[in-house]
């Protein structure tokens, strides 16, 4: 039987509909440099859609936490070239993080615009839920700007409920599991 080439766990090639090659990996420390590269090429909406305001840079600190998660409670992945970490321009990001004392886990994702809209936000999306599920969760939610349709369309294609929230403009979205 011939040796078959596999990528290691949570590591999955994809081929986006205009051709485009993508690795989706666990986010790594080397993803730093990029990531705080790279998040000058955002739109400002892009990031008022994932940080719920706006920020101008992303911060040597927040980078740094963000690709260095506590591997018992949180889980972050990245969409990139297939490049070696630190190397490869990052075009999404995903994150998922336990709430303490709970069965339940919040996330997070932001997808460039440079490769919205190709089914990269489903592809991370699945993922967090598999991983939550692994972890036997009940829930895994998040919060969502109301003006932010495509990730609301995404949550309900993938049969996430609705909630209003306290915040004006701001609507929760839970799976449960």
């Amino acid at each position: 039987m011939a040796a078959r080439n596999r990528l290691p766990p949570w590591h999955d090639q994809i081929r986006l509909a205009n051709g485009r090659e993508l690795l989706i990996r666990p986010i790594r420390p080397d993803d730093a440099v990029p990531l705080r590269a790279g998040f000058s090429l955002l739109k400002p909406d892009e990031v008022r859609h994932r940080f719920q305001h706006s920020l101008k840079e992303l911060t040597q600190e927040n980078a740094d936490r963000l690709t260095r998660p506590d591997p018992k409670s949180e889980f972050a992945l990245v969409a990139a070239e297939p490049l070696p970490p630190g190397e490869a321009l990052v075009g999404g990001v995903a994150r998922v993080s336990i709430v303490a004392d709970s069965r339940e886990a919040e996330f997070a994702i932001l997808v460039s615009h440079y490769i919205g809209g190709m089914g990269v936000g489903r592809q991370l999306m699945l993922r967090l839920v598999r991983w939550a599920k692994g972890k036997k969760l009940e829930r895994l939610c998040g919060d969502v700007l109301e003006q932010n349709q495509p990730m609301l369309g995404l949550a309900r294609s993938l049969g996430f409920r609705q909630d209003p929230t306290d915040t004006p403009g701001l609507v929760r979205v839970t799976l449960d599991l």
